[in-house]
């Protein structure tokens, strides 16, 4: 149950901001909004303040922004004309459409700074295991030692040190380590190691063969310094998401990967019972695909729209409603192919798992 509720709190607040992205908008360049939905399908209760109906639907897996004059071919009259969603300029739907996922990425930001405030764990540079017969081993390292130093320069967590070695391409390293109440200082050439990463390149990498304590430290950070390491995070996502989605494509990450709503909430549920910081990373890491996603150019999403209006922008006239309308009905089928599979994928690690 408890996954069932974070999953949605995540879900809710994500289309909550996508949908407020469009709705803020289109109020400022003056376009009426009949509805405003959290959910799809029947509705499960609403309010009309204004001209606007605020709604909570049935099905929780997206939300809607329903503007006048929005995908209609009825002639509509001149008032409305004047306020309805397809009687503005081109440059002004590319606005209204893009703010929903811009809106997630922004989103995202902000929560990687609190986060940053609020505190991450970190890894101290306390060594748990030295591999057998690699270079930390013969220089004689041992575990529970604690790396001060390389090459000098003092280092006190494990993104440090591991970072530096990467940076030493090779070349000879001087570890200082405190050992007990000893210093010692050991000069350690590293070996390459050849592995596939996380987006399925073959990469090659200096290492030392020595492993994480796993003594865990919380970093706290100021507002300007929390600001940088937010930006340099979300930019980081953003490109991992990007390279993910290409490597899909490419077939370099098999695409039993996808996961659907049944892993977002078994994921939802884990990071919540791990902690505030960690329910909020994930938040921001779904945001930041949420957004993404609705940018690439495939019909029915945000950026197939934006696709649309931006040749109405540059070749001065729509198009053609026969061609939007194929290219919609192929997004639809895109769409449902990729939930299918995402279904599909979950169903299957539910039953691996069940059969371990």
């Amino acid at each position: 149950m408890q996954s069932v509720i974070s999953a949605i709190i995540a879900l809710g607040a994500l289309i909550f901001i996508h949908e407020l992205g469009h709705f803020i908008f289109a109020k400022w360049f003056g376009v009426g909004v009949d509805k405003f939905s959290l959910g799809f399908g029947p509705k499960l209760i609403g309010k009309k303040v204004g001209e606007t109906e605020y709604l909570i639907s049935a099905f929780p897996l997206g939300g809607y922004v329903k503007m006048v004059g929005e995908g209609e071919d009825a002639e509509l009259a001149d008032t409305d004309k004047a306020r309805s969603f397809a009687g503005k300029p081109p440059l002004q739907r590319i606005v209204i459409v893009a703010a929903g996922p811009v809106f997630n990425l922004f989103f995202a930001y902000l929560i990687f700074i609190v986060v940053y405030m609020i505190g991450v764990p970190a890894a101290t540079t306390r060594i748990g295991e030295v591999v057998k017969d690699k270079p930390a081993a013969r220089a004689g390292i041992q575990p529970k030692d604690l790396v001060t130093a390389i090459n000098g320069k003092l280092v006190n967590r494990w993104e440090d040190l591991s970072g530096t070695i990467v940076e030493s391409k090779g070349q000879p390293v001087e570890l200082q380590v405190q050992r007990g109440k000893e210093t010692l200082t050991f000069r350690v050439t590293p070996e390459k190691r050849t592995a596939k990463n996380l987006l399925g390149d073959v990469v090659t990498t200096p290492v030392l063969g020595i492993v994480s304590a796993g003594e865990i430290v919380i970093d706290h950070f100021g507002p300007v310094e929390a600001f940088v390491k937010g930006s340099i995070q979300t930019w980081n996502v953003i490109e991992i998401t990007v390279l993910s989605l290409v490597k899909l494509v490419e077939r370099a990450i098999p695409l039993e990967t996808i996961g659907g709503p049944i892993m977002i909430v078994k994921m939802a549920g884990q990071q919540a019972a791990e902690g505030s910081v960690s329910f909020l990373a994930f938040v921001a890491l779904l945001s930041i695909n949420l957004g993404i996603l609705n940018l690439l150019p495939v019909p029915i999403l945000d950026g197939g729209h934006l696709f649309f209006y931006f040749w109405e922008l540059v070749f001065r006239k729509p198009i053609s409603a026969k061609a939007r309308e194929i290219a919609q009905q192929v997004g639809l089928v895109l769409l449902i192919g990729l939930m299918v599979l995402a279904f599909y994928n979950d169903i299957a690690r539910y039953f691996m798992a069940q059969n371990q």
